[in-house]
């Protein structure tokens, strides 16, 4: 039987999960309902058979899942305005709101109420996000469904509620963290002759390819440096002078100060 999932919020989270979960064949659009106060906004999706609404509590009552895609400051009001609606025997809620933890959703839902916090990041958008998740009061049925839905939109992984801060960093910073090392391969690729257009495709399909050997192989980067670093080859020249530069050393200073100023806000 296929659940039907309300997606409170349709800006550009939420309307990326509603078409990814489509896409991907994991829902029907009519399985689907997604609310915003605009919802001209929605049209696109309205024309695939996705109900769009203003009404958040019409379209909790419906809902067997709820997604709730709002902004950090809209939570509390939003939430307390369909509360009363919520059957935390029959539906869970889960939250892609950033910095909201599962504990302040709890003082504003339904005692018992099944609660997951999801941080996807921007790659959702294209059905390639990394999403960490947590939970509380929730089935191992329940966590298999939640799992499956956010692998339609990427990869998933559940851990412990307390490790969302550093999940942010490593998953979420980590796209401009990606992004700036393929710039700088660019910038690199056009000083040795190549044009904008031809490093930017070589940089960023190189980077996609060694990230696909790392998850389908399942091996450790250092198994895969071996494989193209020959005796005094250009390779480990070109490695070992980013050493002495910092590369590494820098990149691991920028996720712990990243940590620390998300940690200390």
């Amino acid at each position: 039987m296929n659940k039907t999932i309300a997606i409170i919020g349709g800006g550009n989270l939420g309307t990326a999960m509603a078409e990814g979960l489509i896409a991907a064949g994991f829902s029907k659009p009519s399985d689907i309902i997604i609310t915003k106060r605009s919802i001209q906004t929605l049209s696109d999706l309205q024309s695939k058979g996705v109900h769009v609404s203003s009404d958040n509590e019409a379209a909790v009552q419906n809902a067997d899942l709820i997604i709730l895609a709002v902004k950090p400051f809209q939570t509390e009001a939003v939430v307390k305005a369909f509360q009363q609606h919520l059957d935390p025997t029959k539906q869970v809620l889960v939250s892609v709101v950033t910095g909201i933890t599962i504990e302040d959703l709890a003082s504003i839902t339904p005692e018992g109420m099944p609660i997951v916090r999801a941080m996807p990041n921007t790659a959702i958008a294209i059905q390639e996000s990394m999403t960490c998740l947590a939970g509380k009061k929730i089935t191992t049925n329940t966590e298999q469904y939640i799992t499956n839905l956010f692998n339609q939109l990427g990869k998933a992984v559940w851990i412990e509620e307390k490790l969302m801060e550093a999940a942010t960093v490593l998953g979420a910073c980590g796209t401009a963290y990606a992004m700036r090392y393929i710039r700088a391969n660019i910038q690199g690729g056009i000083e040795i002759g190549f044009s904008a257009a031809t490093a930017s495709l070589i940089a960023a399909q190189t980077v996609k390819g060694a990230a696909e050997l790392l998850l389908k192989r399942g091996s450790h980067p250092e198994q895969e440096i071996d494989k193209v670093t020959t005796p005094k080859g250009c390779t480990i020249a070109g490695l070992n002078e980013m050493e002495h530069q910092g590369f590494s050393s820098s990149l691991i200073k920028g996720i712990r100060v990243s940590y620390e100023k998300i940690a200390k806000d």
